[in-house]
Order: structure tokens, then sequence, then C-alpha cells
């Protein structure tokens, strides 16, 4: 018994009995309604667009509905403030939306299932867009409930279950959907419009694990709103002082949109003040060696002779596999040594793996190699992605908690993806080598960066 009671002391036993917790498990189902989209309106559409014989280049251009994923801090403002009608007062704020977002998913999808892009590629466009706008909708209530359903020291354990659940949706949105097609299919050769229409239709009732799940949670809870409304009667009361023309309705109206769209950004800066520039800076480039170098590796996986299966079989397995287990020890070291010091030793990682693409492209066509590779680049992302998150939320101000990491989200990927449509004309000039060390390098600054981030976050 003695024994038994200092194993359960063990600040590593103690870290790890955070994914025990009810948050934690939650934060799973709802990760994996927040990955079951993503496929189906990118990769697993572009496929069965192509079997319809639709061309290329509109293929490219109706992969452009991504795009609500990056510009969702946009309409973020009116998940924080807005009330939906009788669903808010009886879920309340977080919950109403989370769960009006995955039902226009789960009926759009279903509506793609029955539209044949063969006759109806315009209708089809619009349920994609419409599924791919609800879905990043989805994920600012999700992003805004996961922070304020636990303390600053939990939200690494919760970023790492909702990454299992979102890894784990996107393999059933990519392979099980093309599975399911392939198993729907009743015509020997050719395209079957039933068979994508029964894929999609259990996709769609797929989205049912995040809506019970939502149905089944609490409510989160803050201590916000007695301040905000403090807030808002003051800024009624300025807005009637320099404009005493205005109706009782303008006066509103001002104050709501200004609550909502200018209070959220001028927050940040308010409480960082001049390190609201280093913090920035480090959300913007956290993530560029990772972005950069990805854009290329299937080109170079090609290059070096390796064949589609054998790169399927190694990133749906072992990269997957890595991904999970990165996942697991960055909530894991997170909450036993702080989220700081887990995002720098992400970021470090995240460099070194590059160097072994390096190392590879000098080995040829090895499959062992290209298994040490993929796993260790995987299992550092899985660690950088979850410390990454866990800072993002510990940044956001729960007041303005979906805007602000909305905000956050989408600068994140800005100057990698812009960089990283560059790095075909850099492999061509320098080679496939000095690139991937050339992308290590990058990651340096941002060494520099989490330390003095992390003086900054100590100091405050």
């Amino acid at each position: 018994m003695f024994l038994l009671s200092k194993a359960s002391q063990h600040p590593w036993l103690a870290a790890l009995r955070v994914y025990t917790k009810a948050p934690a498990l939650r934060m799973f189902f709802l990760g994996f309604s927040s990955g079951l989209p993503l496929l189906l309106v990118l990769g697993t559409l572009s496929f069965w667009l192509r079997e319809a014989g639709i061309e290329l280049s509109t293929i490219g251009m109706v992969t452009w509905v991504g795009l609500a994923y990056g510009f969702k801090w946009l309409w973020a403002p009116l998940v924080d403030k807005l009330r939906i009608p009788f669903l808010t007062t009886l879920m309340g704020r977080r919950r109403s939306w989370l769960l009006f977002s995955q039902c226009v998913v789960l009926c759009s999808l279903l509506a793609m299932g029955f539209t044949d892009p063969q006759k109806n590629l315009s209708l089809m466009i619009g349920f994609t867009a419409l599924t791919a706008f609800a879905s990043a909708t989805q994920d600012i209530a999700l992003d805004a409930y996961r922070i304020e359903s636990a303390d600053i020291s939990e939200q690494a354990a919760l970023a790492a279950t909702y990454q299992t659940g979102y890894r784990l949706a996107m393999i059933w949105a990519g392979a099980g959907a093309l599975a399911l097609a392939a198993f729907f299919t009743t015509v020997e050769s050719g395209y079957d419009p039933q068979a994508w229409k029964a894929a999609y239709c259990v996709m769609a009732l797929s989205m049912a694990v995040g809506v019970v799940t939502v149905v089944l949670s609490p409510e989160p809870t803050n201590n916000v709103r007695e301040t905000t409304s403090e807030q808002t009667v003051k800024h009624r009361l300025e807005c009637r002082q320099k404009h005493p023309h205005w109706s009782e309705r303008m006066v509103n109206l001002y104050v709501w949109f200004y609550e909502a769209a200018c209070m959220p950004f001028m927050d940040f800066f308010i409480r960082f003040r001049w390190h609201a520039v280093i913090v920035l800076c480090l959300i913007a480039t956290y993530r560029i060696s990772d972005v950069v170098m990805g854009v290329m590796a299937n080109p170079f996986y090609q290059d070096l002779g390796f064949t589609k299966e054998e790169v399927a079989a190694v990133s749906k397995v072992f990269g997957v596999v890595m991904t999970l287990a990165g996942a697991f020890l960055g909530g894991l070291i997170s909450a036993r040594v702080g989220v700081m010091k887990t995002l720098f030793l992400g970021g470090l990682l995240s460099a070194l793996t590059n160097l072994l693409f390096s190392w590879l492209a000098t080995q040829g066509h090895h499959l062992p190699y290209l298994v040490l590779t993929v796993s260790a680049d995987n299992l550092a992302a899985g660690i950088a992605s979850v410390a990454f998150l866990a800072y993002l939320s510990c940044l956001t101000n729960v007041a303005y908690t979906a805007t602000q990491y909305a905000l956050f989200s989408s600068i994140m990927l800005l100057l990698p993806k812009f960089l990283a449509g560059f790095s075909g004309f850099v492999v061509e000039s320098v080679g496939y080598n000095l690139f991937f060390i050339g992308t290590a390098v990058i990651g340096i600054p941002v060494l520099i960066l989490v330390v003095w981030a992390g003086r900054i976050n100590n100091k405050r």
C-alpha cells in the first residue's frame, strides 16, 4: 500500500493523470468532429471530382474553399458575441455555436453526397463552401471551448487529446472514405456516383460523435461576464456623450461592434505592450521550418525512387503512430516541465529532424532510412504542435477567446505558407540536400524567440 501511495505521488504519474479527466476525454471526441470535414472538402473531394471527369484546373480552384480556415478570424467576433436565438439560452454561448455549426456540417455533407458533380458541379461547389465555412466556425467555437474548459496547466493535455482525435478523423475522412467508396461501388470500372453518395452519408453521420459530445458536455464557466458588462455600460455612456443625437439602437449597435471587432485586438496589445511584437513574431515563425520543408517532401520521395505504395505505407502507419505518440508526449512533458520548455524542445526537434531529410538525400532509395526519417519528423511535429497550441491558449483573454485564438491560428500559417511557395525554386537552384539544411537553419531564430518569449512570460 505504501509503494502504491509513493508511486501515485510520482511527478510523471501526476502529469499523466490529467489525461483521465473529463475535459481531456471530451476533447478527444470533439477533436474528431473538428478533423472530419477538412479532407472531405479538400483531398477526398478532389479524388471524387477527378473520378467524375472534372478538369484538374477546376479541381484546383475548388480547393480555394479551404481559405475559409485561414480567414476565420473575420467572423470569429460573431461567435464571441452573437447569441443564437433559443439555443444560446438553452445550452450556453460555446455549446450553442458548437452544436449549430456541427449540425450545418452534417447537413451540408449529406447534401454533397446527394449531389453528382458530373450533373451539377456548381451546386456541389456551393455545398462544399458551406461545409468549409461551417467547419471553420466549429473550429472557432471549439478552440474557445477548449481554452475555457481547463486551467492553463492542463491546456497541453487538452491539446494532445484534441490532436489525437483530429488525426484519427483525418484518417477516417481520407483513407476511410476512399475505402467506403470502393466498397459500395457496384460497377466493374468507371465512375459510380452512388458509391460516393454512400461514403459521404457515412461521413456525415460520423459527425454525430461531436453532436452527442456537445449535448452531454457542460458549458465552460468563467468570471468575465460581470467585468464585460461593466465595460459595456461604460462604453454606452461614453458613446452617448460623444453622439447625443444617436438613437438607443444606434448606440447599442456601435458598442456591440466596438466590443466584438475592436476590443479583442486592442486587449492583446494593451496586455503585452511592445512585447506583443515578440509574441506575434514567434507565432508567425514557429512552424516555418516544418511548413517550408513539408511542401517538398512528397516530390523528394518520388525523386528518390520511392513508390506511392511505400510512401503511403510509411506515412499512414509510422507517420500517424509517431504523430499521436508525439502529441501524447508533448502534453505529458508540458504538464511536467512547462509549456515554454516544451515549446523550445519542439522547435529544436523540428529543426534537427529536417537534417535527417538532408541525410536521406545522400542515401538514395533506402526504405528503413525513410521509416526512420518520417518517424522522427512526425514525433517532433506532434510534440511541437501540442506545445504550440497550449502556448496560444495561454495568450488569450477568456473575454475574447474565440476572436483572439482565431487570429493567432491564422497568423501562424501566413508567413510559412507564403515562403513555402518559393521552395520549388530553391530546390531547383541548390538541390534537396542544401534545401533541407536551409530549412533547419531558419529554425534557429525561432528558438531565440522562444527563449525571449519565455522571459516575457516569466515577467508577466
